[in-house]
């Protein structure tokens, strides 16, 4: 008797077993698809009105049933484009399924495409929203308006021809057609971002393309636990208006403002033409106090850190493949602020040609808003597995504690790898470990 010949007449009994698991499988798995096949309410269930009107109803009556509207590819006025005038505003617990669908701002909306519902223009106390979820299925378009109104952060000045102003010497400009017109702001604000969250406990964005949003691509201002996975993203400083370029300026694509924790941040992919990825916690003390819901500000609540529960802190970013003018991911912290608990893994990030100067991997400290960073309030910054052109992967200009880089490969120009642009003795805990410069 052979060795195997013992466990032979277990045979006819383990194929049994087999075809038995592969039914119990192949029932779960239909099972599972069926149970997770969007439902709920489309918008296309409403007959009259704008896209606009008609999402707004679809998510009204979605939270009095089942929490989850659907906006298919195909509208029911035979278009495959859905044309947003105003934002799409998000209560708690909703879940918005794009199936397949494009996403358009019209030329004559001048607002966020989604934001939560707890937070805008004169909302001086805004209470927490929970449970937003925007997921993709298939392929899904987010795109900025044609011909935009206004483009660019709180401190740009709208103009017809950016580029002829800034040969006079106006640097601070960008492009909208708002500009000129006496009725109409004429600098941009938050509302220039395509996606603005804030004040939201448990927030989902997945498998979305964005396309050539207005300011930043998305913004979360004091938001927790977040999972953001799978989203591309195109946002270049140039725009064709007509058969005209015409420029649109700081187009990062991921901010996280103040008191944003616990984020995941995985897979995400893209150009644009300023940071890809910017953490921030700034201490920006002005004269004049901030406040929630202001217009003329960059950030809809209160540009301001009040307090540890302002901190930036436990974010996981992973499997980043991006190319950009300025960073690819920038960890900015001011004054008494604190920025900690940082998780890079895995960094593929490359400089856009022609318009070098100023790409960096990593950037930690951040000049230019507001105070220097204290001593150690930036900490336990964690990057690992990088890939780098452009000058140093990382520039350090704070005095920061506990920052460990690890497996680093870089074919850019400069001489370093870690540039630190301050005494690094007043830097604590550093270590650099497999760092390394080829082409030399």
């Amino acid at each position: 008797m052979s060795i195997n010949q013992p466990f032979s007449i277990f045979l006819p009994i383990r194929r049994k077993f087999q075809f038995l698991g592969a039914v119990v499988i192949l029932f779960f798995v239909t099972y599972t698809a069926q149970a997770t096949t969007p439902s709920g309410v489309s918008p296309n269930q409403f007959k009259k009105g704008t896209d606009s009107d008609r999402i707004e109803a679809a998510i009204k009556l979605a939270r009095k049933t089942s929490g989850v509207v659907t906006i298919p590819a195909v509208n029911a006025n035979g278009t495959k484009i859905w044309s947003i005038d105003r934002a799409i505003l998000l209560p708690s617990d909703i879940t918005v399924f794009l199936e397949n669908c494009t996403i358009q701002l019209s030329d004559s909306c001048r607002d966020n495409m989604f934001r939560s519902d707890n937070v805008g223009m004169d909302v001086t106390d805004p209470v927490w929203n929970k449970n937003i979820h925007i997921i993709g299925l298939g392929e899904v378009f987010l795109k900025g308006a044609n011909n935009p109104r206004s483009t660019g952060d709180g401190g740009r000045t709208l103009t017809l021809d950016p580029d002829a102003e800034q040969a006079k010497g106006n640097w601070r400009v960008s492009y909208g057609t708002d500009a000129g017109k006496p009725d109409r702001k004429q600098k941009g604000d938050w509302r220039n971002i395509l996606i603005l969250i804030a004040k939201v406990e448990n927030f989902t964005l997945k498998n979305v393309k964005i396309r050539n949003s207005h300011a930043w691509a998305v913004s979360f201002e004091r938001t927790r636990n977040a999972d953001l996975s799978d989203i591309n993203i195109h946002n270049p400083e140039e725009m064709m208006i007509g058969n005209r370029e015409v420029k649109v300026f700081n187009k990062d694509g991921i901010d996280l403002r103040q008191g944003c924790k616990n984020f995941k941040i995985n897979n995400i992919s893209g150009f644009t033409g300023d940071d890809f990825i910017a953490l921030s916690s700034l201490d920006t003390k002005t004269a004049t106090a901030p406040t929630n819901g202001n217009i003329n500000s960059t950030m809809v609540t209160a540009s301001r850190w009040y307090g540890p529960e302002d901190d930036t802190e436990q974010i996981f970013i992973t499997n980043i493949n991006c190319e950009s003018i300025c960073r690819g991911v920038a960890i900015r912290g001011s004054d008494s602020a604190s920025i900690h608990h940082v998780y890079v893994d895995g960094l593929i990030t490359r400089e856009v040609k022609g318009k070098g100067g100023k790409h960096n991997a990593i950037l930690i400290g951040g000049k230019g808003y507001g105070a220097p960073s204290e001593s150690g309030k930036i900490n336990h910054i964690y990057v690992m597995n990088v890939m780098s052109t452009g000058f140093a992967p990382f520039l350090i200009e704070a005095p920061v504690a506990d920052c460990h880089f690890v497996n680093v490969m870089y074919t850019g120009r400069d001489k370093d790898l870690i540039h630190y642009a301050m005494d690094k003795n007043l830097m604590k805990n550093i270590t650099e470990t497999n760092l390394k410069k080829l082409g030399d």
